[in-house]
């Protein structure tokens, strides 16, 4: 009996997983079936006019059969544009109508000696991605007499693909060594012939870059004997936004202080000098030591960072033999020599070089020193209360740089790779900058929290305390108010 029983249960439990197995199977079985029924139970209500002939059947199963083959076979329609390919599948094309992007916005163009030129502006991107453009240089004197001059022109794309619509182009205009252009300064035009390279188009815009008047050009400046009228000379990139004049104002006084009387400064205004700004800016206009460029049409060509890359290549080759040195850096940095160097005894030792790089200090734009107290500490500049250091470990910070302008054909934002002669890495003993990153763009006191001591941690960042800026600060307002008086006292954050 008990066997009899175990055999049963075996049964059952076989035929329960049978029916779990085949589960859906079932259920759509019995949803057919009830379907069929269904329709059983209606088929006597339905009149008896309704009725599908076998004809009638035969001629819908064809009528589907004929559409279906159709829509395989037949092929698909050509258009005049397009074209089938051996393997069938269809070549579309696209042709282009008008002008997305200019073929070459012209900036400047200067005279880099007796027989070379450099040519600054932007271009349309895509064209120098998809496309080879080219650049010619024709030299066409006013003296119908004499000989036009050909040469092909080195385009150097300057932006290292950081370009958005447009890009940077820096075209090098050189013709024979044994040729001198406008010898006797009779003048003349030089144009530039650009083609686009397109294989759609293959269009050429000659462009007249530089006219020379007659007896305009003094061939004696281009002498590498010759002593320039700075011994250092800042081309600042494009100033835009909200900017500090309190900020401007110290940078300003800082640094005119630092590198001395033969010392000029070039900022480019694309929005960013502001009436309160340019009311800081106009005493040292008056006395020479700044010029204030507005570059706020530029904003039409969108270009990277306010085309930047533009901006410091024409300043490069605008003040070329104007300047022994000139440095890159911005608004919000601060360049420093150890007490017991000065900056002429720096430069002396880096005569030999090209270009050199300089180190960042990165300091931090909101974290302040209160060691005399918060009165005292608000009335202090910002370069002398911010005086935390970023002493994180990263793999590497950006860098600014200075060269001896005669041996670079075109820049960078961070260096240049197109020059003769070596460049140095290694001059952070001797030279830095101190970087208070966005101090420069905040409107208010910048102070946010006041620590006291040598070194903290804020935000899981370490920092130390590093006064070496706040030292200076007595002797930069002094400076300040013997050169241009007290007329900037109620300067604004």
């Amino acid at each position: 009996m008990a066997k009899e029983r175990d055999q049963n249960t075996k049964d059952k439990n076989l035929l329960i997983s049978f029916l779990w197995n085949f589960s859906a199977e079932l259920k759509l079985a019995l949803m057919a079936l009830l379907v069929l029924c269904t329709l059983a139970t209606l088929l006597p209500f339905i009149p008896s006019s309704f009725s599908i002939s076998a004809s009638e059947l035969r001629f819908c199963i064809s009528a589907v059969n004929s559409s279906t083959l159709d829509n395989v076979v037949t092929k698909q329609p050509l258009t005049e544009k397009d074209t089938e390919l051996t393997n069938g599948v269809i070549k579309r094309t696209f042709t282009g109508y008008g002008w997305a992007a200019y073929n070459f916005v012209l900036m400047n163009a200067y005279r880099g000696g007796v027989n070379t030129f450099a040519v600054i502006g932007l271009s349309s991107k895509p064209l120098h991605v998809y496309a080879r453009p080219t650049y010619r240089c024709e030299w066409v004197p006013f003296n119908q007499s004499d000989n036009r001059i050909l040469t092909d022109g080195t385009k150097i794309l300057t932006d290292w693909g950081y370009g958005r619509v447009y890009t940077t182009v820096v075209v090098n205009c050189t013709f024979p060594e044994t040729t001198v252009i406008n010898p006797r300064n009779a003048g003349g035009t030089l144009l530039l012939h650009a083609t686009t390279g397109d294989t759609d188009r293959n269009i050429t815009d000659s462009i007249p870059v530089l006219v020379e008047a007659p007896n305009a050009v003094d061939l004696a400046l281009y002498d590498s004997n010759r002593k320039a009228k700075y011994d250092y000379l800042y081309c600042g990139s494009s100033l835009y936004g909200n900017l500090s004049p309190q900020r401007i104002r110290e940078w300003v006084a800082y640094h005119v202080r630092f590198f001395g009387e033969r010392s000029h400064f070039v900022l480019h205004d694309a929005g960013g000098i502001s009436e309160e700004v340019f009311e800081v800016l106009k005493p040292w206009i008056g006395l020479g030591r700044v010029t204030v460029h507005d570059i706020r049409e530029q904003e039409r060509f969108d270009g990277y960072y306010h085309n930047q890359f533009m901006v410091v290549n024409d300043c490069l080759h605008r003040y070329r033999f104007m300047a022994k040195w000139v440095f890159f850096f911005d608004v919000d940095e601060f360049v420093y020599v150890p007490a017991k160097e000065t900056i002429s005894s720096v430069m002396e030792s880096l005569k030999g070089y090209s270009q050199f790089t300089i180190e960042q200090m990165p300091m931090s734009s909101q974290l302040c020193y209160d060691g005399d107290g918060p009165a005292r500490t608000y009335r202090k500049w910002g370069f002398e209360k911010l005086a935390y250091r970023d002493v994180k470990k990263v793999p590497r910070r950006d860098r600014k740089y200075a060269v001896q302008p005669r041996n670079v054909f075109a820049t960078g934002v961070h260096m240049s790779q197109n020059l003769q002669g070596k460049t140095y890495h290694r001059a952070e003993k001797q030279i830095r900058y101190f970087h208070y990153h966005g101090s420069i763009s905040q409107r208010r006191e910048p102070c946010r929290h006041l620590y006291n001591g040598t070194r903290i941690v804020h935000d899981n960042n370490p920092y130390v305390l590093d006064t070496t800026m706040r030292d200076i600060g007595l002797a930069v307002k002094t400076f300040e108010i013997r050169t241009i008086g007290d007329r900037l006292l109620r300067t604004r954050q």
